[in-house]
């Protein structure tokens, strides 16, 4: 999930994480015996990893003071495997970004997705999973492609990446709500036909309001002739998702990263995919453009990206 907000926004997220971090738990709960190896990995408070989280369920919601969802179940077993513990403090996604790129977090989560630009601005580990081009749908209609979209209205939340796709679509109307319950809702009553939204946001709205009668479909990716002619349809293309850190910690993206890999390998990463609904050959295969993107960027030019046995 790409958004983008405005300057005004932006601002008011970082003085909202000012606040959190002033009324946070501080340094009394931290971790009394921390090791040099973990001491080393750089985070704000030794022992520690400060993270910014906005409610996304089921990527990430506070429950319990403790973050719960895909993006937080992956984060507690990184965290588990460098004796790190979590601290979340709670934001919209432009306090999450702006927590991260002024260092206020030691890190955020939850479906952030890599970009060129974003990378400028902070860190991202290697992809814990990807994130496939999927609709919410009604029940018994079809859409495979991007010509199937032509004319259509299509919903999605206000400054998600889908936006700038929509808008480049032949005749299709854009509807953008404030967060994804007015997609449904809309999507439910008629009044849109597709919601581009995060698959496991659609998943589960299936399961918990089965009033809706709505299904989920996965877009055939559009072209590269497509994607060249008009650049904003790439947002509609599988995208890398992300564990996004401050620009300076270099240590601690590298330690996560090789944690993600690692449950990649060992078959973790795909129980806690399989565990919240998602088809494991979506989430952990990389599209064919992962690599190349991000080599020379901020990856080695013999970087392959993790994924499972196909």
């Amino acid at each position: 999930m790409i958004r983008v907000r405005s300057l005004a926004l932006a601002l008011s997220a970082m003085l909202l994480m000012s606040t959190a971090a002033a009324c946070g738990s501080g340094g009394d709960d931290a971790p009394k015996n921390v090791s040099a190896e973990t001491a080393a990995l750089g985070t704000l408070t030794p022992g520690v990893i400060k993270v910014a989280v906005q409610p996304y369920a089921p990527y990430t919601s506070v429950q319990g003071g403790r973050i719960v969802g895909l993006d937080g179940d992956i984060l507690a077993s990184v965290a588990k495997k460098l004796d790190l513990k979590v601290e979340p403090e709670v934001t919209d996604f432009a306090g999450m970004l702006a927590g991260v790129q002024s260092r206020r977090v030691d890190l955020t989560v939850g479906g952030v997705a890599w970009s060129e630009e974003r990378q400028k601005q902070g860190l991202f580990t290697d992809p814990p999973y990807y994130s496939p081009p999927a609709m919410a749908v009604r029940s018994g209609k079809t859409y495979k492609t991007v010509s199937d979209l032509e004319g259509l209205n299509l919903g999605t939340v206000e400054g998600y990446v889908w936006v700038k796709s929509i808008q480049a679509v032949p005749a299709a109307k854009l509807h953008a709500y404030p967060d994804a319950n007015g997609v449904f809702d809309d999507l439910g009553a008629g009044r849109v036909d597709v919601g581009f939204l995060d698959p496991l946001l659609i998943i589960a709205a299936r399961k918990q309001r089965p009033d809706l009668k709505i299904d989920t479909e996965y877009l055939t990716p559009p072209t590269a002739a497509q994607v060249k002619a008009k650049p904003a349809y790439q947002y509609f293309q599988p995208y890398q998702t992300g564990f996004y850190l401050p620009k300076k910690a270099t240590r601690l993206e590298r330690a996560i990263s090789a944690q993600i890999d690692a449950m990649y390998a060992s078959g973790e990463m795909e129980k806690l995919v399989r565990k919240y609904g998602g088809d494991p050959k979506q989430f952990l295969v990389p599209a064919a453009d992962v690599a190349p993107a991000r080599r020379g960027v901020d990856r080695p030019q013999d970087w392959t990206p993790p994924s499972i046995a196909q």
